[in-house]
């Protein structure tokens, strides 16, 4: 493992290590929730991380402590950044895990320099910051600490559950910046669920976090994704998920097809050539061109899952754009209008 070269992407690996090799601390946990699973704790040289110029996301700065991810998804975009590390892009990223155990205290001196201009930080866009391991090193409530003291606007993508841990940080904080929550539901299909995201709270457990952050005052959209071709693509299943998305009470959906990236690809494809073989050539067809499904086809989702929010009484998220948090307040206020038109977003 190469931990000398370690960076954030393949550009940064080119230039000075992030970690140095003699602040790693390799552990394992004999707890069924750990069992197979690797840690390895490093101090890290920084935290907070510029998104690459060419990126589609609509954001420029982010915070990861973890890389890695027990989440399991087979399809995960960020599976490529384990290969940094000399580790293998499949099973080593699920099992790998990498924790930044000084992540708060880094956060919160960049947040101190005079450099530092307040930018907004979106956090879960590269792995889940709220996977089980934040369960045992809780990082994310120095994190939150940090970004409320120095109010400082920020953004959070999850599918945990344990993001209702940090509840109360995350009312302290909107009282003075801007929050923005977003749960990541792609479709509500279990014997789906259980093959392509093994490593996840079930959909309708997400769900329940969207209408808890709800019931207390916490407006949560969600992330459509990935809307999978031939698997979750059915009109019937995209009805079916953003009906349950829009019972959660969510203030909004946006559908997100999956794209396949080097890395993921790989393991996605060899996941797809053993459960479900008939679909190997449809998808070879489909991706033939690169990473993204043709824009036709991402054209026709996203219109059928708007027309179904609509229908349903929500609507799209803004690109880039948090959404402030605000506590419940004592009587009814009218409800701000939705953003109307197809949105295409390229957070996962």
């Amino acid at each position: 493992m190469r931990w000398d070269h370690l960076a954030e992407n393949a550009a940064a690996a080119r230039g000075a290590a992030l970690f140095d090799a003699e602040a790693v601390t390799t552990r394992t946990f004999d707890t069924p929730e750990f069992r197979g699973v690797t840690f390895h704790e490093v101090r890290a040289r920084s935290i907070v991380n510029r998104v690459p110029g060419a990126s589609r996301m609509p954001f420029e700065w982010t915070v990861n402590p973890y890389r890695g991810c027990t989440h399991a998804c087979v399809y995960c975009f960020a599976r490529k950044t384990h290969s940094y590390l000399d580790l293998d892009t499949g099973l080593g990223f699920d099992t790998q895990i990498v924790v930044k155990v000084n992540a708060p205290e880094l956060l919160r001196a960049h947040l101190s320099s005079p450099r530092w201009h307040g930018e907004h930080i979106a956090m879960g866009t590269n792995v889940d910051c709220y996977q089980r391991a934040e369960g045992r090193y809780r990082l994310m409530p120095g994190i939150i600490a940090a970004l409320r003291d120095h109010a400082n606007p920020f953004s959070i993508l999850t599918k945990g559950t344990l993001i209702l841990r940090d509840l109360d940080l995350l009312k302290q904080a909107a009282e003075v910046t801007d929050v923005g929550i977003s749960v990541s539901v792609g479709f509500t299909d279990q014997e789906l669920w259980r093959t392509v995201e093994p490593g996840t709270p079930a959909p309708e457990r997400r769900l329940d976090v969207v209408r808890t952050l709800g019931e207390h005052g916490i407006g949560c959209g969600v992330l459509m994704a990935p809307v999978i071709p031939f698997l979750s693509d059915h009109p019937a299943q995209l009805r079916a998920t953003v009906q349950a998305i829009a019972a959660s009470g969510a203030t909004s959906v946006t559908p997100l097809v999956l794209h396949l990236r080097p890395g993921a690809r790989e393991w996605f494809m060899a996941w797809l050539e053993s459960r479900h073989p008939h679909l190997v050539r449809r998808y070879e067809r489909l991706y033939a061109d690169g990473a993204y499904a043709p824009k036709w086809y991402q054209r026709r989702i996203t219109g059928q899952v708007h027309e179904l929010a609509q229908e349903y009484g929500i609507g799209p998220t803004r690109p880039g754009m948090p959404r402030r948090i605000r506590p419940p307040e004592p009587e009814p206020v009218a409800a701000e209008p939705t953003v109307s038109g197809p949105t295409q977003l390229s957070l996962l």
